[in-house]
């Protein structure tokens, strides 16, 4: 008997469930094809749809919420963290800011020279004297301990050490002959084949040895030249170059005045002989 009345209960509950599933139309039925239970009962379910995106909408943006709430205390935790470590080293926020662009433009500077070759490094090294000079002075200031730069300055010295290295690789270099046997002038050596092919561009290796050139018309033998990478010779060396040909006419200029000076007292005393002789 218990069994009898509990099956009719579970008929009577599943009534409305048959019912439903019986007012329900097919999802690929058109809405104007709907009879008017089929359109409330595909409302209905429209209805419990958009209320389960609301509720899941609702609890998204209160998770949203919370979770800008634990960002700010993150970020306020951090501030005054780093407003601490500022103050062990007695530096300020805009001290901080402009110590990491000073360093972005060093950085941006390394990594422009690291796609030259090494020739070109060659022909650059005071650009690379200048960056470790700016690493230097960069890395004397207390800020340069905080971890957000600690470890990229290592490895920027670490870029710049290999820039130099590079730079040495690309190096040539001629040892002067004897005028004798060589005929070793600047001009002669910057004609050679495996230097220059081109005469004219002799000031390039007087300007990449002014430490032991100072005048371009003297060399020695057994000097150890460094010759620059080929290519256009730069401004300081048409500079060069233009002020070695300048002080090249003034002095022809001086010469000939005094080549004319001496012939007219040379003249002269001739003349005076001859008037001499005449009186005689």
């Amino acid at each position: 008997m218990k069994t009898i009345y509990l099956a009719l209960i579970a008929m009577l509950l599943a009534a409305p469930v048959f019912a439903q599933d019986g007012d329900r139309a097919p999802d690929s039925m058109a809405d104007s094809l709907l009879t008017k239970k089929q359109a409330e009962t595909r409302i209905n379910e429209w209805r419990i749809k958009v209320k389960a995106l609301q509720d899941k909408a609702d609890a998204l943006s209160a998770e949203k919420t919370q979770n800008e709430q634990r960002l700010a205390q993150i970020r306020n935790d951090v501030k005054a963290c780093n407003d601490a470590i500022y103050a062990m080293i007695g530096a300020t926020d805009a001290d901080v800011n402009a110590f990491r662009e000073r360093v972005g433009r060093l950085e941006n500077r390394i990594r422009e020279m690291k796609n030259m070759s090494d020739e070109q490094l060659a022909d650059n090294i005071a650009q690379i004297d200048a960056l470790q000079t700016e690493m230097n002075e960069i890395r004397r200031n207390k800020i340069a301990v905080l971890p957000e730069f600690y470890n990229k300055l290592i490895s920027m010295q670490s870029d710049i050490n290999q820039l130099r290295e590079r730079a040495g690789r690309g190096k040539k270099y001629y040892t002067v002959g004897t005028w004798s046997k060589d005929r070793d002038c600047l001009w002669n050596i910057a004609e050679k084949n495996e230097i220059y092919a081109d005469a004219f561009m002799w000031p390039k290796i007087w300007q990449a040895n002014t430490d032991q050139i100072r005048n371009p018309d003297v060399i020695y033998p057994g000097q150890k030249l460094t010759i620059p990478p080929r290519g256009p010779k730069s401004d300081e060396e048409m500079r060069a170059e233009r002020l070695y040909f300048r002080k090249k006419k003034i002095a022809a200029a001086a010469a000939a005045r005094a080549r004319r000076a001496a012939a007219e007292r040379t003249q002269q005393v001739d003349q005076q002989d001859a008037g001499s002789g005449e009186k005689k």
